[in-house]
């Protein structure tokens, strides 16, 4: 019999984490473990995933996400049995720029939300990983992070913290030769109710497509992955473009 693997899921309730999720319990014989702050949000998507697959094993946990206590008391609980196999970080929310600019509150709660949160949450994982030199670890940033831009550069600014922070965390394992996975999942819009406010939803990928190409990338231990593929393409244009055309462009 195939060993049970733990898979922790940081944003549960998120759209894209949500179906990533029944991806894993499809394929995997898997004891799921998924966090969040609503609990009742968390209890009706661990209900669907169970109607899903009626033998796994899924439970919640509510932790505050702007407490680096709260967050390392938590996960150090849920690695006290078995080590977690793989988790992915997957929470955060599109803030209206406009409103980030004028409000700094907004402002400040969009950059622990997207950026500060993630990271409390990776380097508790994280730490446990390395102590067992074993599990695959994933975050979610975005190819906003890739070039600030007028129109989200908050968010952006959030999604590029993250790119870095996984930079060293994948060079600090290289060091060490680790076992240990880190992914950085760059998906470009994606129609879930984070995006309901842009317009052009037929340009939007689908969340099943988007998990389909993240599960691939954690499994296979891949460093990056940008999903659709198209955005490699895309935001590396945008990325080398010279600034006397870019300052021209209203993006």
């Amino acid at each position: 019999m195939s060993k049970k693997l733990k898979i922790l899921i940081v944003g549960g309730t998120s759209t894209i984490a949500e179906h990533c999720a029944r991806l894993w319990l499809k394929n995997t014989v898997c004891e799921l473990i998924l966090i969040g702050r609503d609990e009742s949000k968390l209890h009706r998507v661990a209900n669907d995933l169970m109607v899903r697959a009626p033998k796994a094993e899924v439970k919640v946990e509510t932790v505050n996400f702007l407490s680096a206590r709260d967050i390392q008391a938590c996960i150090q609980r849920l690695n006290q049995s078995e080590p977690v196999d793989i988790a992915l970080i997957a929470h955060g929310n599109l803030p209206d720029q406009e409103n980030c600019q004028n409000d700094l509150t907004l402002c400040q709660d969009s950059i622990e939300v997207n950026a500060v949160s993630p990271v409390l949450f990776a380097e508790a994982i994280i730490s446990n990983m390395i102590q067992c030199n074993h599990g695959k670890l994933a975050v979610i940033g975005s190819v906003a992070g890739d070039r600030g831009r007028k129109s989200n550069y908050i968010y952006g600014a959030s999604k590029a913290l993250i790119e870095r922070y996984v930079q060293g965390l994948q060079h600090r394992l290289a060091i060490m030769n680790s076992c240990v996975s880190v992914t950085l999942v760059k998906p470009g819009p994606t129609e879930t109710p984070m995006t309901a406010g842009i317009s052009g939803k037929g340009r939007l990928a689908s969340p099943e497509q988007v998990a389909k190409e993240i599960v691939g990338a954690v499994n296979a231990g891949k460093m990056v992955v940008y999903t659709p593929g198209k955005w490699f393409i895309i935001m590396k244009i945008i990325r080398n473009l010279p600034f006397f055309i870019f300052r021209k462009m209203d993006i």
